[in-house]
This record gives C-alpha cells, sequence and structure tokens, in this order.
C-alpha cells in the first residue's frame, strides 16, 4: 500500500515535472522571439548609455573641473557674487571697505580659461601677489627681457631683472607657467633681412630658457614693427611672419629637462585694431591663421582705448567684442582660434581732465581709492562700454572724469573671454586692482 502511495506520488511527480519540460522546451513562436530579442536590444542600449553618461562624469570630474594646472575649478559663484558686490548700483563706500577682501579658500579657481599675468619690476608688488594667487594664474610673465642691437650683434638685456628665489618659490606653490616677456627692439630692417642675425635671435632665446629654467617666453615685436613702418610693405610682413614661426617651430623642438614632456612655448603679443575695419598694419585674422601652429598663444592688448586726447573708457567691451570678431568670429574655426586668445583686462584706470585742457593719465589703485576717500563720489554705469565712472574737481576747479575696473566691468569681460573659448591676460598685478577682484579667476 505505501509502495503503491509511492508510486502514485512518484507518477504524479513525473507527470507534472515532464508538464513542466514540455512548457518550458516549448518552442517560442516568431512574435516571442522577437520580443525577446528587442528586450535584449533595450538591455545593451540601456547599458551603453548609463556606461557613457558615468564615463562622462569622470571625465568631467578629471578633466573640466581642473586646470592645466590641475587645479580645482569651483562650479560655484564667487563669494563676491554670493555677497552681491557684482553690480551695476556699486558706491564708492563699499569700494574703499572691499577692496581688500578675498574669499577665505585663494586656491580655487573659477575661470576654468587660462590666465596669463604680467609683473613688472617698476611695481614689485605684484611679485608677493604672484606666490599668493599662484593658484588661480596659469601663466607669469614677469617684464624682464629686452633684445638690441649692439654693433654688428645682438644682445638680450635683462637677466639681472631675474629672480631665481621668486621663480621657485612659485614653483613651491603651484604649477603656473614662466613666460619672461622679450620684447624685439632690434632693428627689423637688419633682423628680418639677415639669416645669421635670426638665428642668432632665436639661438639667444632659447639658451636664456634652457639656463634659467624657464617654460617659454612671450614676445612682443608687432608694435615696434609697426613703429618702423615695415608691415606696409608685404615681403618684409612675410619675412616678420615667418620669422615669428621660425622661432615657435625652435622652441617646441626643446624638451625642458625639467618636465620631459613638455617644449618651450612661445606667447605672442598683438595689439588690438582701432577702427571698425583693419588697417594695412593690423594684426588680422591671416595672421593669426598663419601662425596658429608655431604660437602657443596670443596676448591681445584690449586696454587703453582711449587716451589724453580722447578720453573715454579704457576698454569698452563692444570693442573687446568687435575685436574678437574681427580676429576669429569670421573664421569657420572660430572657436579653435579664440582658445588661443589671451583677452588683455586692465588692472589699472585712467584720470582724465575734462575740462581746462587736456590731459591726465594712467592710476593705479592707491591713487584711486585716495581720489574715492576725497572726493566721495558718485558712481555712474556706461552701458555701451559696460564701465564704471565717476566725475569730480579738483583744486583748481577743473573737472576730471576717472575710469576704473569694478567688480561688474571684470565679471562682464570674464563672461566674454568664457564665450570665446579664450584665456585672459592681465596688464598687470603689481599695479593692484582692488584683491576682491582675484576671486573672479
Amino acid at each position: 500500500m505505501a509502495a503503491k502511495k509511492r508510486s502514485s506520488r512518484i507518477s504524479s511527480s513525473s507527470s507534472s515535472s515532464s508538464s513542466h519540460r514540455s512548457e518550458a522546451f516549448k518552442p517560442s513562436s516568431p512574435d516571442s522571439v522577437k520580443s525577446q530579442t528587442n528586450r535584449h536590444r533595450w538591455l545593451i542600449i540601456t547599458f551603453f548609455i548609463v556606461f557613457f553618461i558615468i564615463s562622462l562624469l569622470i571625465y568631467c570630474q578629471r578633466y573640466y573641473y581642473y586646470t592645466a594646472t590641475t587645479v580645482v575649478v569651483d562650479v560655484e559663484k564667487p563669494y563676491v557674487y554670493q555677497r552681491g558686490l557684482v553690480k551695476v548700483d556699486s558706491t564708492y563706500r563699499e569700494v574703499i571697505d572691499e577692496n581688500s577682501n578675498v574669499s577665505e579658500n585663494i586656491s580655487r579657481r573659477h575661470f576654468g580659461n587660462p590666465v596669463l599675468a604680467y609683473i613688472t619690476p617698476w611695481n614689485s608688488k605684484g611679485y608677493g601677489l604672484a606666490k599668493k594667487f599662484s593658484s588661480k594664474i596659469t601663466h607669469l610673465s614677469p617684464v624682464w627681457y629686452e633684445l638690441k642691437n649692439e654693433g654688428s650683434k645682438l644682445v638680450l638685456h635683462g637677466r639681472h631683472n631675474a629672480d631665481r628665489g621668486w621663480i621657485s618659490d612659485i614653483r613651491m606653490k603651484g604649477n603656473a607657467l614662466i613666460l619672461p616677456r622679450v620684447v624685439l627692439e632690434a632693428i627689423p630692417l637688419d633682423l628680418l633681412k639677415k639669416k645669421k642675425l635670426r638665428e642668432e635671435a632665436i639661438n639667444l632665446i632659447i639658451m636664456e630658457c634652457k639656463e634659467m629654467e624657464y617654460d617659454g617666453i612671450v614676445l612682443e615685436s608687432w608694435s615696434r614693427w609697426v613703429a618702423y613702418g615695415i608691415l606696409h610693405n608685404s615681403d618684409m610682413r612675410n619675412l616678420a611672419l615667418q620669422f615669428i614661426k621660425q622661432l615657435g617651430e625652435a622652441m617646441h623642438s626643446v624638451h625642458l629637462e625639467r618636465n620631459g614632456k613638455t617644449n618651450l612655448l612661445l606667447v605672442y603679443v598683438i595689439g588690438p585694431p582701432h577702427t571698425d575695419k583693419l588697417q594695412e598694419h593690423d594684426f588680422g585674422p591671416k595672421d593669426l591663421q598663419a601662425l596658429y601652429d608655431a604660437v602657443d598663444g596670443f596676448s591681445l592688448m584690449t586696454y587703453d582705448h582711449s587716451s589724453p586726447y580722447n578720453p573715454g573708457p579704457n576698454a569698452p567691451l563692444n570693442w573687446i567684442r568687435s575685436t574678437l570678431h574681427l580676429l576669429v568670429g569670421a573664421c569657420s574655426k572660430s572657436r579653435r582660434l579664440g582658445e588661443k586668445i589671451f583677452v588683455g583686462i586692465n588692472f589699472y584706470g585712467n584720470d582724465f581732465v575734462m575740462s581746462g585742457g587736456l590731459g591726465g593719465g594712467p592710476i593705479i589703485a592707491h591713487e584711486y581709492l585716495s581720489l574715492l576717500e576725497q572726493h566721495k563720489p558718485v558712481f555712474q554705469w556706461e552701458e555701451n562700454s559696460a564701465e564704471h565712472f565717476f566725475l569730480y574737481s579738483d583744486n583748481q576747479h577743473v573737472q576730471h572724469a576717472v575710469f576704473y575696473p569694478t567688480l561688474m566691468s571684470l565679471a562682464m569681460r570674464l563672461e566674454e573671454a568664457r564665450s570665446w573659448g579664450a584665456g585672459i591676460s592681465i596688464w598687470e598685478i603689481g599695479q593692484d586692482l582692488f584683491i576682491a577682484g582675484y576671486s573672479f579667476v
């Protein structure tokens, strides 16, 4: 009886199992196969989408939020925004009270593009500020050298200005590149026409970079060549461009002993056009494209738009924008070209005489602050230029107009540079714009 029950259970179990197995191995219909295939396909697609998003987030974390100097770029607004200091209706009292304030974290960057800062021996405060804010600056250019004719030879003057201790301090604090400025004072007709002199100039520059362990140079020559009147001649202009190319290629062929993975860099100084149309001597888009491969960056001097003979804003934003459009905006590769531009930003202002004869000129921070304390002026905002200014009368009752960078004007210029993919070049940090201004970069 027990055996019969057991046999019955076995039979029943076997029958049930057989039924399940027959269902499991029952051939699927074409619609079922298609449905399963679609599900598998969507699973694979979903997997790759998730993988791509995770990879992108990792990439952004490693590369977008980090600059070439591996300093974290803060995506949050700088503290000057948080405190409501970036505005059109600024007051003189806010400037006086806030000019020396800076966020506690001075190593965090907010402007992710390259930042080139000039330093001059005659405003030595810049050396200290460069060390303090070295993590916010990618390129430092001390104004040290001049290349001159002496008889039949060329001489590179300026090593006495160089400060090895300062360079060492900068490199201990961060990864800012040291590229001293070299002004080409040599007579261009001799230099550009004579192969021997061109090679001598290049060798002098490269040897100085090697001996002093620089990362490259910032070369200024175009404005000198304009002054000599040689750029109207197409043959001389071609020789000028060829010399810059030759120098850049020679520098790129030198591997730095300090870091064998990089070569010497060449940044070239270019002036902006002062009219709506390019003049014959202006550095234009064709010149930019001709030098693109040989030059690592172009320091664009978008300041000094006005003068005592033509008083007005220092660097009107609409002028900066039109200059960038003239240089890179008309080209299909504008973004790529724009990434090599350092848009010039002045860290100084001007005090112009508006009545009783023309006059006045540049002023720096301590002079500006003194005027604010003395005259307690009302700031005015000029919309087209995006600059603040104020008026005052001196002891002789002569009216003056003072244009000086503010947090609002600086913020708008950084945003303009960012929109082109460009960096900025600051002239110059020893002139000491409000310390709060460094919160932007």
